[in-house]
């Protein structure tokens, strides 16, 4: 076996453990730090209620910021525990769209290198939606394949679904 078979195998093993890992603790702590900060701060919603999708905008905004902070409070942790890592996923995907649609997109576009535009971290009036589609795309790993080994999910599967 040449070296570098040998290394790319041992890769091989500890990316079988903890090759999530990465991706649920930025995650966590991203999504947790959004929720911390709605936990401490007051309700702006109401000034974007109009914006938000189908069947948000149905709801009260105060229902909708207590979804929302609570959802980045405990499905981080979810996370970050490798627990139900599928359904956090989720969660936190639907909580990403909804932010996407009532804040991050641009108000008004009208071709694809308009909208390109709003592919940013600041808003100059075009929209920001590059952060939240890194977030989309971090946690679709985590939706399609689970926590991986390194997590209670394989723990309780491994015990309990043998």
């Amino acid at each position: 076996m040449t070296t570098l078979t040998r290394t790319l195998t041992t890769f091989d093993r500890f990316g079988t453990w903890s090759a999530d890992l990465p991706l649920r603790l930025f995650l966590a702590w991203e999504f947790f730090e959004s929720g911390w900060e709605k936990f401490n701060g007051s309700n702006w919603f109401a000034d974007l209620q109009a914006n938000f999708p189908f069947p948000f905008n149905l709801l009260p905004a105060e229902l909708n910021w207590q979804l929302s902070m609570w959802a980045e409070l405990i499905l981080p942790l979810l996370l970050l525990l490798g627990l139900g890592t599928r359904l956090a996923s989720l969660g936190l995907m639907v909580v990403t769209v909804v932010a996407i649609a009532a804040v991050h997109w641009p108000a008004h576009w009208s071709s694809l290198a308009e909208l390109a535009q709003g592919y940013a971290i600041t808003d100059q009036g075009f929209g920001n939606f590059k952060l939240p589609l890194i977030y989309l795309v971090a946690l679709l790993p985590l939706l399609l394949k689970g926590a991986g080994r390194l997590s209670l999910d394989h723990w309780l599967r491994a015990r309990f679904c043998r």
